[in-house]
């Protein structure tokens, strides 16, 4: 198991757009006890609200790990984030990041830290082998979420569901398929990084046979309906065979983030898209509700909102942020 330096400085480049940054918000989310602080460029139009603090203040505060908390388009890491990363190398910090581009892969940085005596850890690569998909049916349970974009709350409503069946008594894990779950969780598979003939394979692998009780909840990634990666979200849900699927929506959002000329569809045909995909590794897969990034509405809005989706769907809204998920963890255990 990789075990990392802790606590973190979260390190923010220079991003702008808050989704760009979702993994350093979702370490301060769910894993506040492991974070210093942030360190950003001068040029970052993104705050976590968190002590701002150099690579050397924090590392005599006691930090052993920088770890990129951003992920820009690709997963490329921009040349002029280099020195930046060296002035964490610098002051004795571990460089922890999940992005697709390797730190070795940059010779300078390579030579820094073994001159320092520190480690560069991509935790998005791995070299376990996976195989193809089976379809064959396993037991135990399982719950993906799912989403009509990226970066509006697949992951937090994945843990918070955790937590909730958790509290119900029920035997329940959270499976990270990305980057950001495993700093949170220490384990999981960056199923964005695997070969694509091997991402049902993967799956399969991430949420085992298990008790027949036991509820994996397995993190969803990407989008059905985004051009670039409908295809890693069909393989996870092909491979993960889930009994239930939680559709996850940012109702700020008319399109696909980045790509205005896919437009998002109607709750209801998602919903409809996903488990028609679905039922063919689970025929009897069903969507037991929604879960909603509602931090663009006021109370009053998404009062009204919730309301109206749950008329128009027959299904429980939530959002785990705000409210909880608890209506979602009641759905999956009703008889």
């Amino acid at each position: 198991m990789l075990q990392l330096r802790q606590p973190y400085l979260l390190f923010l480049g220079d991003v702008s757009v808050k989704s760009d940054a979702k993994t350093a918000f979702g370490l301060r989310d769910w894993a506040r006890d492991k974070v210093l602080g942030e360190f950003a460029l001068p040029a970052a139009g993104v705050s976590l609200g968190l002590p701002a603090l150099t690579p050397r203040q924090a590392a005599e505060q006691g930090a052993g790990s920088l770890v990129i908390g951003v992920a820009p388009a690709g997963g490329a890491l921009p040349p002029h984030w280099l020195a930046a990363l060296e002035e964490a190398i610098e002051a004795g910090l571990d460089i922890v990041s999940g992005l697709h581009t390797r730190l070795s892969s940059f010779e300078r940085l390579a030579d820094q830290a073994r001159a320092r005596g520190v480690r560069l850890v991509d935790v998005r690569h791995s070299d376990t082998p996976f195989p193809a998909g089976t379809g064959a049916r396993r037991s135990g349970r399982r719950v993906l979420t799912v989403g009509t974009d990226c970066a509006l709350g697949k992951k937090y409503t994945a843990l918070a569901l955790t937590d909730a069946l958790r509290a119900r008594g029920a035997a329940a894990d959270f499976r990270a398929t990305g980057q950001t779950g495993i700093l949170i969780t220490g384990g999981g598979v960056a199923i964005d990084a695997v070969i694509s003939d091997f991402i049902a394979g993967a799956a399969e692998v991430l949420s085992p046979a298990a008790a027949p009780e036991h509820w994996d909840v397995i993190e969803g990634q990407g989008a059905l309906f985004h051009p670039a990666y409908a295809g890693v979200t069909l393989g996870l849900l092909h491979g993960s065979q889930p009994d239930a699927v939680v559709l996850c929506h940012d109702p700020s959002r008319a399109s696909i983030e980045g790509h205005p000329a896919f437009p998002i569809p109607p709750l209801g045909e998602a919903i409809d898209a996903y488990l028609r995909a679905g039922r063919l590794t689970n025929p009897a897969v069903r969507c037991v509700g929604l879960s909603i990034n509602s931090s663009t509405l006021s109370d009053s809005d998404w009062s009204t909102y919730a309301a109206r989706l749950r008329a128009e769907l027959g299904l429980p809204v939530v959002d785990p942020m705000r409210g909880g998920v608890d209506a979602l963890a009641d759905a999956l255990l009703a008889p």
